[in-house]
């Protein structure tokens, strides 16, 4: 009689839409980072990560710019292959770069061509109920969304800089009732940026979908960073929200490996990265 795989071999499952819902349900912290290639890519899918975040914040981290807003159709294409080749569990979620869906049309192509030839199975896109046209028609033709709400990178200059949004009583009532129009129009997921963590919370169990933070709540369904920022590798002023793991744990490895225990545990964020 044979002896009983060692349960540390089985093969992991991969994780989907359905799954990062079905966490939500079961109360289980949802992990995310960001990734530009297929080497750290790979780092990420080993160490438990659920989803992969191929960012346009590759245009700060990556190319030197200032902002996100240079950042093309092809670029996005060209780091989503790499970071495709490097994952087997985790999945891929594409950002939608600034103006790559002002219309139906263009947002069915330029998302139909990150899910054909890049292997995403999800977009993202920044805005709130101005978006829920856009949304319900990728839905409509199979594409999952992510939306993005709270601090929204591609409108730094029309907020006047990287500020934390939904402060005020007025505001903060019109993103909750924007995160339901986006949630009525079939998004499968929501990133809050930059939100106060009250606001945050309020959200997430108000939602059915999974609400991933990024200096939000800890109260979020899952958090999402920047990886360069868990490695130190910041280019100028290191956000509040962010830590850095590497400086505590010495190689790369253990400091995605910290930041997935520290999601799931609750013990990150904690009230230092977090907003009032």
């Amino acid at each position: 009689m044979s002896a009983r795989p060692d349960s540390s071999q089985q093969v992991r499952k991969k994780i989907t839409v359905r799954s990062l819902l079905e966490k939500k349900q079961a109360g289980e912290k949802i992990v995310c980072l960001t990734a530009y290639d297929a080497s750290f890519a790979r780092v990420l899918d080993q160490a438990d990560v659920d989803v992969v975040l191929v960012g346009d914040s590759l245009g700060m981290v990556v190319q030197g710019h200032e902002t996100t807003l240079p950042v093309t159709v092809d670029d996005m294409l060209y780091h989503a292959q790499m970071v495709g080749k490097g994952l087997s569990h985790s999945l891929m979620i594409v950002d939608m770069p600034f103006l790559s869906y002002t219309s139906i049309d263009a947002a069915l192509e330029n998302a139909g061509c990150f899910m054909k030839e890049a292997g995403a199975q999800m977009v993202k896109l920044e805005g709130g109920a101005e978006q829920a046209e856009i949304v319900s028609a990728l839905v409509q033709h199979g594409i999952p969304v992510c939306a993005h709400l709270g601090l929204q990178p591609q409108k730094v200059h029309k907020l006047g800089g990287y500020r934390v949004q939904g402060r005020e009583a007025k505001a903060a009532e019109a993103m909750l009732e924007e995160a339901g129009i986006l949630e009525e129009a079939g998004a499968d997921l929501i990133v809050l940026e930059c939100v106060p963590s009250e606001l945050a919370e309020i959200i997430s169990r108000a939602l059915t979908i999974p609400v991933i933070g990024i200096g939000a709540s800890v109260a979020c369904d899952g958090q999402i960073l920047v990886l360069y920022d868990i490695l130190g590798l910041s280019m100028g002023r290191v956000p509040k929200f962010s830590h850095d793991f590497l400086a505590e744990t010495g190689s790369i490895e253990g400091a995605v490996s910290a930041y997935v225990d520290a999601v799931k545990s609750g013990k990150f964020p904690g009230e230092d990265h977090v907003f009032s």
